[in-house]
């Protein structure tokens, strides 16, 4: 009945998650549940915030009750979250005032388009690149198409949050509107230098500085839970509050300096610690706030590529060539290769290292013979490709020599992309046992803030899991790599 345990949020872009894990950081319960996706004009991606709410409320009480856990028991919450999605809610009444607009939209490209000449200036205080990626002209979008909508947010009643605040704002009855600084340095309008609101990006944004919430170190208590009226647990402590990515990291061991992973969701994001050192990219990737192992920032090198685990959900649900994900994998049993086929998949344009926001997705090399399962082998080998464009900028900028590549996420279960990825860059991949890395993350610094772990007992809760060893020769790589940038140059050029 002594026993403690720690309860993890993680709220993704398709589905929201609930772990409940041991003191041995061993998972003990879990419960998921998908929401709907809007896409209410091409290349506009919208959720219902409420949506996510009753989502993450369900699945943490789907969780307890399969763990048969008293919320006495529990010593606190972490929370890792989507992480540039965006939403504005009334601060009297706590509903929101649109849908919000998730990382993956890319209406604001014209606004972007529009204050292009601050692009050295926001690049310099918050080591990101001008693109709707990013939650500031989200902001400014919904501010300035929402009736009445910038009025109200002069006058204090609007909060904006990326999905952390929202949460927090829900599961404490609207006591707290508060951020961490990894979720704060996706927003375009936080100096990553001063760790605080910048009032020039603001002024150019036209933002308010009173929507925004106050910002916490990622390990930190950013309130209690009040579940009076959501039937939550109350009194939990809300203990880590870490992005998906940096959460990951975390959860990787990636505490040091020159330690990376990469994480295959529905996006795909490799990131890199730099430690107290900024290093700011010129080939097209990010600079980023991150988690040291007693939740304090540290910088990290990002490369953010749009659509990887999202491919293969597209070939589920719009073209219906398999019935679950996890089929991809015996759909190419047996295939050699793509049959030339190359899979560029730009449905919202593309990320890192190229930001072309008007990029739409491309299948090249067709013949009269190419069949279903050689377009899903090509599907599957372009998170790779895609993996291999940042990761070598990477390796360059970084100066490192990275000899091995940690990676979680749910596509990271595919034996034939691990392979294929290890082949491709020419590397070790490196899956651990447990590959919810970004639940485990939020779930270990959660218990580090609260003293049930030590930063120097982390190191014991990790388990390995299975290495990928490079078996292909150097000339095929570069010969199939080259394939690739012809595709994604032909897809350019077409934009």
């Amino acid at each position: 009945m002594n026993k403690k345990f720690i309860l993890a949020l993680d709220q993704g872009t398709t589905g929201s998650r609930a772990f409940l894990f041991d003191e041995k950081g061993g998972i003990v319960a879990s419960d998921y549940k998908e929401f709907k996706q809007y896409f209410p004009k091409p290349g506009w991606v919208e959720h219902d915030a409420e949506e996510i709410w009753k989502s993450c409320a369900d699945v943490i009480k789907g969780a307890l009750s399969k763990a048969r856990v008293s919320p006495k028991n529990i010593a606190a919450i972490g929370i890792t979250n989507q992480r540039e999605t965006t939403v504005l809610w009334d601060r009297k009444t706590g509903k929101p005032v649109a849908r919000a607009i998730v990382w993956q939209c890319r209406r604001t490209a014209n606004i972007c388009r529009g204050v292009m000449h601050y692009a050295p200036t926001f690049r310099r205080k918050t080591g990101l690149v001008l693109d709707p990626y990013f939650s500031g002209t989200k902001i400014k979008w919904l501010l300035d198409n929402v009736k009445g909508l910038r009025a109200r947010a002069q006058k204090g009643n609007i909060c904006f949050g990326t999905i952390d605040s929202w949460l927090i704002w829900k599961l404490t009855g609207g006591k707290e509107h508060v951020t961490d600084m990894t979720n704060a340095s996706r927003t375009l309008v936080f100096n990553i230098r001063t760790l605080k609101w910048d009032p020039e990006l603001l002024k150019i944004l036209r933002i308010p500085p009173t929507m925004l919430p106050r910002v916490q170190n990622s390990g930190s208590v950013f309130g209690h839970m009040d579940g009076r009226n959501s039937g939550l647990p109350s009194g939990i402590p809300i203990a880590a509050v870490l992005g998906d990515q940096q959460a990951a990291l975390y959860g990787q061991g990636c505490y040091a300096p020159g330690t990376v992973k990469n994480t295959y969701g529905t996006g795909c994001f490799i990131v890199l610690n730099t430690g107290r050192k900024l290093v700011l990219s010129k080939r097209g990737l990010l600079s980023t706030v991150a988690s040291d192992a007693n939740g304090k920032p540290v910088y990290a090198m990002e490369g953010s590529i749009f659509i990887a685990g999202a491919v293969v959900q597209w070939l589920r649900d719009q073209m219906h060539v398999v019935k679950e994900s996890s089929e991809t994998e015996q759909v190419i049993k047996g295939l050699k290769d793509s049959g030339g086929v190359y899979f560029v998949p730009a449905f919202t344009g593309l990320g890192a290292p190229y930001w072309n926001a008007q990029a739409r997705g491309m299948i090249c090399g067709l013949t009269r013979g190419t069949d279903s399962a050689q377009i899903t082998r090509a599907a599957l080998e372009s998170i790779a490709y895609q993996t291999k464009d940042v990761f070598d900028i990477m390796r360059m900028e970084s100066g490192k020599q990275i000899r091995s590549l940690k990676v979680d996420g749910g596509a990271c279960r595919n034996n034939f992309l691990m392979q294929f990825q290890a082949d491709i860059l020419g590397c070790k991949i490196v899956r651990p046992k447990v590959i919810e890395s970004t639940a485990f993350g939020a779930a270990q610094l959660a218990g580090v803030t609260v003293g049930m772990w030590k930063t120097k007992d982390l190191g014991k809760l990790h388990k390995a899991g299975r290495t990928f060893t490079p078996r292909m020769e150097q000339k095929k790589r570069k010969e199939l790599y080259q394939g690739w940038l012809k595709a994604v140059q032909q897809l350019q050029s077409n934009a």
